[in-house]
């Protein structure tokens, strides 16, 4: 696309797409409704404070925002397409208006030659012209600009056409691209008012419950990959030692590498290290290859977790998985068997 962008002219004062102005004005208040509307989104502590544990609280809020997690690098990903999708059909429309200007100056040219070549009626022409002979000439050759005229019509027409096509698709994409980025937004909101009480819930532990949490969450200490059955490919092989080498990085929500991850990103990212390209979410991730029963997991394998695949991991191999688990916890191994398993794909 960037090699196109010197063909966009600026707009002039005053000018522009009244579909943009609309999309960018309704994109505008959407996002203002969405800032009011999320100002009371934040669970209340005070309340969860009747049942269960603190820390049985911090880790369903961590779930929580996991899944919202998820429902932002899907909407992510939506928009980055659509601004790409654009950006293409912006460079599309400025090369047709310069074709369309183009054929516009030719039409223009000719016309104002036919009228000054044709503007006496070719009869009194013919009678009055000191050579005859040369004015029939003329005439014939006037014939043959004719035809081509009208094949250039029917250029110009064509682009005219294909131009306004352009501008009605970018203007749709525009107006899609404004509502996918409130939802972005919306997301972004979700988790971080998820993660900011489960902090708060984090902060209250007495010093012997957060000493518990934090050797929980260092998990299994390895600096390779569990023994086991072979990888069912060489590509999983290699995305296991990506995701290898990623063992200690920072957990990071709405990260897919190379220096912190969340689930589904150290999952796409290990396998785009191996050459092979997969979804960016946990929920497309369950459809991205053959399902095979857990019993079956070889190494490389992504273990999808929870009914609505709210999590992912990537079988390592003896009976674990390595996973980016939460906010504040680093990549790990940990067991197969650490919540339920939804799907056993193979990539």
């Amino acid at each position: 696309m960037s090699s196109h962008r010197s063909h966009r002219r600026p707009p002039r004062p005053g000018t522009g797409w009244p579909a943009r102005v609309t999309v960018l004005t309704a994109a505008a208040s959407a996002v203002a409704a969405l800032t009011s509307s999320m100002a009371a989104a934040e669970p209340d502590e005070g309340k969860a404070t009747s049942s269960g544990t603190a820390g049985a609280r911090v880790d369903r809020l961590y779930e929580q925002a996991e899944r919202a997690t998820d429902k932002y690098n899907g909407a992510a990903e939506r928009v980055t397409t659509l601004r790409k999708r654009v950006e293409q059909l912006q460079d599309e429309a400025a090369r047709g208006q310069a074709k369309v200007n183009r054929l516009r100056n030719a039409l223009g040219s000719l016309a104002g030659a036919q009228y000054r070549s044709g503007a006496v009626d070719p009869t009194v022409a013919l009678i009055l012209s000191s050579d005859p002979d040369g004015y029939l000439d003329r005439a014939a050759t006037l014939d043959r600009v004719g035809d081509r005229q009208r094949g250039q019509l029917r250029e110009f027409e064509s682009a005219r056409r294909a131009l306004e096509q352009r501008r009605t698709e970018a203007a749709g994409t525009l107006e899609r691209l404004g509502t996918q980025r409130a939802e972005l937004l919306r997301h972004k909101k979700s988790v971080q008012a998820k993660l900011r009480s489960a902090r708060r819930l984090l902060d209250r532990l007495t010093p012997d419950e957060r000493a518990e949490r934090d050797r929980a969450s260092r998990g299994v200490p390895r600096d390779e990959a569990p023994g086991g059955a072979e990888a069912s490919s060489g590509r999983a092989s290699s995305a296991l030692a990506a995701a290898q080498r990623a063992v200690g990085s920072p957990y990071g929500w709405g990260q897919a590498g190379p220096s912190s991850f969340d689930c589904s990103g150290l999952t796409q990212w290990a396998y785009g290290q191996a050459g092979t390209s997969i979804p960016r979410t946990s929920q497309a991730q369950r459809s991205a290859g053959r399902h095979v029963p857990l019993s079956q997991a070889r190494p490389g394998d992504l273990v999808i977790y929870r009914a609505d695949a709210s999590h992912v991991a990537m079988y390592a191999g003896n009976g674990q998985v390595v996973h980016a688990p939460q906010p504040g916890a680093q990549v790990r191994y940990d067991p197969v068997g650490m919540m339920p398993v939804s799907a056993v794909v193979r990539p």
